[in-house]
């Protein structure tokens, strides 16, 4: 098997469709036309601890965000039923995109080997992408915290209050 890929900024972000939780359709494309700026963050499992602190925290900084012109969305490989039951049960405010296939997880290179108490193994890892009106990636990070996390990406892209 061949290593995932890795962004950069300034590469083009992959461009994709989606569907979330309620069955909506995604279009990067649509958003970027629309001149907005969108945040993709990919998490392992709905309604696990890390993850809901994540969400939750996206959650509560989602005026600020949207003040700015820029949408969120979280990817995982998790059902749209498990999603519209962790975004109901976590009152959020954002789609998060079903990616059952992986095929989002490996365009952005979040699909990879994982290591945990000596054992190995492939999984998500937990990732944000700032994709720029022009299409092209902004910020990139791979393997990162949730806790902590919304602050510090708020506090990189000059949004923090």
């Amino acid at each position: 098997m061949s290593p995932p890929v890795t962004l950069e900024p300034g590469q083009q972000a992959p461009d994709f469709t989606a569907i979330d939780g309620s069955g909506a359709e995604h279009r990067l494309s649509d958003y970027l036309g629309e001149g907005k700026t969108v945040i993709l963050y990919f998490y392992p499992k709905d309604s696990t601890p890390g993850c809901t602190t994540q969400a939750c925290d996206f959650r509560d900084n989602m005026n600020r965000l949207q003040s700015e012109n820029t949408i969120v969305f979280g990817v995982s490989k998790d059902s749209a039923a498990s999603h519209q039951k962790f975004a109901t049960k976590q009152a959020l405010n954002f789609p998060l995109l079903v990616d059952e296939d992986l095929s989002l997880h490996h365009a952005f290179g979040t699909w990879r080997l994982k290591k945990n108490y000596g054992r190995e193994y492939m999984g998500c890892a937990r990732s944000t992408f700032v994709i720029q009106p022009d299409g092209n990636l902004g910020w990139c990070r791979y393997n990162v915290k949730a806790k902590g996390h919304v602050g510090m990406l708020m506090r990189e892209l000059g949004l923090s209050e």
